[in-house]
Order: structure tokens, then sequence, then C-alpha cells
């Protein structure tokens, strides 16, 4: 981000008095189309229930989970997926939310178990043996997406997750030392703890297709899905800011940029704001160079990059749909963009 100067912000208070800020209007930068599975309310029910009888929750959790609405985030993101295939997407996403909320309260050395035991899952999950629930979880939905999943996308997958949970156990040993990183490596780092990977993967399994390494591994496709990438998860970063400041977390991208840029609250949020809509740019931009492949495999990138388009606004909107972040107040805020600051929770 270095072609990006640093914007000095006049505060007529001081960040210990900021009480509320307001959301930049990310959503009217998006411009594609916001479409919805037909099967989202089946599958979205069924799959919670899946989640439940195989996380073992406890009450307060099950509360928390019940307003998460997943199931509508994977419609909005594989919305021409069959029923089957939006079933699993479905379940992987359930249980990544949840896998997510799990870390937060590991150790460097628990995620260290917890890939072990994940990875062994999604190497063989008919015959790999675990008493972690959230193993036996992996076994359920990926020997079902091993069903129907091409060689590479789901090499792709495995990877995916593996940087995952890497990452993740990273940002454990950060948040045990309190460490904040600088914004670069905090970029790099955020592009795998979003797990957005994974979910560019099912993007091919859920289209029935499986795009070779040719296709994956040229600049411009590489370029296309981080810049998707960055925009899922700088706008997270923005949504989920309340909530995570509230609890002391500082694996933010708001929380970086006050420090290293010295802004105010309102000014990280606008900083992030011409980042996100950089990012829809920069997408664009590489839209413009596609190479081809031939007609055959055109149609097939031709999919994959709707997909990636689908996460990108999909992504946005259910932000306001999910209690995660806004609790039962998204919609009002959706509206106004007015965010009233949470109090921190004691030490």
């Amino acid at each position: 981000m270095s072609s990006m100067p640093p914007t000095t912000y006049a505060s007529t208070r001081s960040d210990f008095e900021t009480t509320r800020f307001i959301l930049p209007d990310l959503i009217s930068d998006c411009h594609y189309p916001l479409r919805l599975n037909p099967d989202c309310h089946p599958v979205s029910r069924t799959s919670e229930q899946w989640l439940l009888d195989g996380a073992h929750l406890a009450e307060h959790r099950v509360t928390k989970f019940m307003g998460l609405h997943a199931g509508e985030l994977t419609a909005a993101c594989y919305p021409d997926a069959d029923a089957f295939h939006l079933r699993v997407c479905s379940d992987f996403l359930n249980w990544l939310f949840n896998m997510d909320d799990w870390l937060d309260e590991f150790d460097a050395d628990g995620t260290w178990g917890m890939r072990e035991c994940c990875i062994s899952a999604f190497r063989d999950p008919i015959n790999s043996q675990t008493e972690k629930l959230a193993g036996k979880m992996c076994k359920s939905y990926f020997s079902r997406f091993m069903q129907t999943g091409g060689p590479g996308c789901t090499e792709r997958f495995i990877h995916a997750m593996d940087l995952f949970f890497i990452a993740a156990a990273k940002q454990a040993e950060d948040r045990a030392t309190g460490h904040i990183p600088d914004l670069e490596s905090y970029i790099t780092a955020r592009r795998d703890t979003s797990a957005c990977k994974p979910c560019f993967a099912l993007i091919e399994y859920a289209a029935l297709i499986d795009l070779p390494d040719k296709v994956m591994s040229h600049p411009v496709i590489m370029d296309m899905e981080e810049a998707t990438n960055d925009l899922v998860t700088w706008s997270n970063d923005i949504f989920s800011y309340n909530v995570e400041q509230s609890r002391h977390d500082t694996h933010n991208i708001v929380v970086v940029l006050m420090r290293e840029q010295g802004l105010n609250l309102q000014g990280a949020i606008d900083y992030v704001d011409r980042m996100c809509k950089g990012s829809i740019q920069r997408f664009e931009d590489n839209r413009d160079i596609l190479p081809s492949w031939g007609e055959q495999l055109d149609k097939q990138v031709a999919i994959y990059i709707e997909g990636l388009q689908n996460w990108m606004v999909g992504s946005l909107h259910w932000s306001f749909d999910t209690t995660r972040y806004f609790g039962k107040n998204g919609h009002t805020i959706k509206q106004d963009r007015i965010i009233e600051l949470l109090p921190k929770r004691p030490l």
C-alpha cells in the first residue's frame, strides 16, 4: 500500500473520548448483482442442525450461532450451486465460523494441534481417526466434497486451509505477546486468516469445474483473487471492529492503521474505505487484461470470476443480515451507517 500516502485527519476530540464512528458506504461502491440460491432456506436450516449436532455448543454459543446465518452467506456466494453442493459449502462455512471462534481462545500450540487434526481429515476423510469434534465434522463435509471435487480444486482447498491454520497460529502468538504487526505484514497474514482462499476453491467445486494450474497460477487470476480477498477482508475488519475493540482484539487493519499512520478512529476507517475502493478497481483493471485460454476454458474462467464477484457483493450484504457484527441492528445500521462504540470488557 506504499502508493497511498499517509493522510492527516484533524480531530476535535481525543481518541479515548470517541463514542461513535460512521461506516463507509461500501455497498454502493460494489455494483455486482446480488443473487440468492433458490435452495437457500432448506439447505441453511439443515446445515445449521448439522453444526449443532456435531459441535455440541454451550447454550450461550447456540444463541450466538443461530444469529450467524452462514447459510444465507453461502447462498449469496454460490447462487447457482445445486442443493447437494450448496449443502457442503454451507456446512463448511458454518464449521469455519465456529472454528474461527474456537481458535480465538486457543494458544499457538492448541492451534497447531487443530491443524494436524483437520489436515489429516482432509487428506483422508474416510480412514483418518480423531476424537476432536472439529475433526469429525471435517470428515463429514469433506468426504462429501471429494465425491465430485476435482483434483486441482481439492488440492487448492487443502493447501489454503493449511495456510489458514499456520496464520492462525501466528495470530495466537501475537495475541499472547500483544504484538501489533506493521501494515504490510498484517495484510499478508490477513489474506490467510480470512479463510477466503478455501472459499474460492469452493467456487470451482460448486460449479463442477476444475481449472488447470496454467489458469490458476496466471498473474491476472491471482491478482483478481487477491483483490477479492482484500475487499472481503478489509470490509470485514471495518464491520467487526466494534465487537473486536470491546474485547481488546488488535488483529484488525483499523487498529494497525491507527498505530502506524497515527490516525484517529474515523480517519483509519476512511483510509480502509479508500483501500476497499482500490481493490474493486484493481479487480476490474485485471478483468480488462484477462487472457484467453480457448473457448471452453474461457467459459469456466468466466464462471470463476463471477464467483469472486459473488463473494464481494454477497459478503457485504450478509454482514448486515448476521447478528455477528451489529447484533439485531444490522438493517438500521445498513441505512444510517452510525456505529456506537461498545464499552471495553474488563481485562
